[in-house]
């Protein structure tokens, strides 16, 4: 059962979404509805959310913020809102989806079957892990319309975000752009040695050779890639960087 949640400020759009998802009740069920963004930050890791329906415009918080501030996120998110002007911003931000209100009951049906489909790939690549693990744990399978690349996660630089698609570079100057978003790679990837230092990139740690101060500084990558780091990543970043 794929385990949803809801956060709006607004109860009555909420309730009406949650009403709608009924329809889905076959393989979804909605845990809870937040009215207030900062509660669902505080109690939504003991949830669990395979899916989170988020707002954009709240009072204090919105959609964005509340995701930088949440730090790593394991599930997918759909944005539900009455502006159209924020598609671009919920693309970088690797949404599965962009819900209109009122949401059209044809678009939120295929939302949900892209859901249903995301979920059962990470599955599956979980599962190819687990069975690759106990002989290969260094190596990364990356499937591209050419074929499965096997690569070392040791070659690995950065990996960038590109609409729905990643790009891996590699230590060796080559690249491989593969049709998955960067959340799906996040948590196949361990997570002290790489680090998802912003909304569109992934970083190999130890590819680090200097760090600039500032709000939330600026790493210089073996490539000589300068990349900017989110403020809510700096603490994190720090830690882990004291560890390699």
């Amino acid at each position: 059962m794929i385990k949803a949640v809801i956060i709006d400020d607004e109860l009555k759009g909420a309730t009406l979404l949650q009403h709608k998802l009924r329809a889905f009740s076959d393989r979804l069920s909605v845990e809870r509805i937040f009215s207030d963004p900062f509660a669902a930050l505080q109690d939504l890791p003991s949830i669990s959310p395979d899916i989170v329906f988020l707002d954009v415009e709240m009072p204090l918080m919105d959609g964005f913020k509340f995701l930088e501030n949440l730090g790593n996120i394991h599930f997918e998110v759909i944005f539900v809102t009455a502006y159209n002007v924020y598609a671009i911003e919920a693309l970088r931000a690797d949404a599965l989806d962009y819900l209109l209100k009122p949401v059209d009951t044809d678009e939120l049906t295929a939302a949900i079957e892209k859901l249903s489909k995301r979920i059962e790939w990470k599955k599956q690549h979980q599962k190819q892990g687990i069975h690759m693990g106990s002989t290969c744990a260094s190596r990364l399978a990356l499937s591209t319309a050419e074929g499965i690349y096997f690569v070392r996660k040791d070659e690995i630089v950065k990996i960038e975000a590109m609409s729905n698609y990643s790009v891996f570079y590699f230590s060796a100057g080559n690249k491989i752009i593969v049709s998955r978003t960067l959340k799906e790679f996040e948590g196949l990837l361990d997570g002290g040695c790489f680090l998802r230092i912003n909304r569109s990139t992934i970083v190999n740690l130890s590819c680090v050779i200097r760090y600039k101060k500032g709000e939330g500084g600026t790493l210089q990558l073996v490539d000589g890639s300068e990349l900017e780091v989110s403020p809510s990543k700096k603490s994190l970043l720090m830690e882990l960087l004291s560890r390699t």
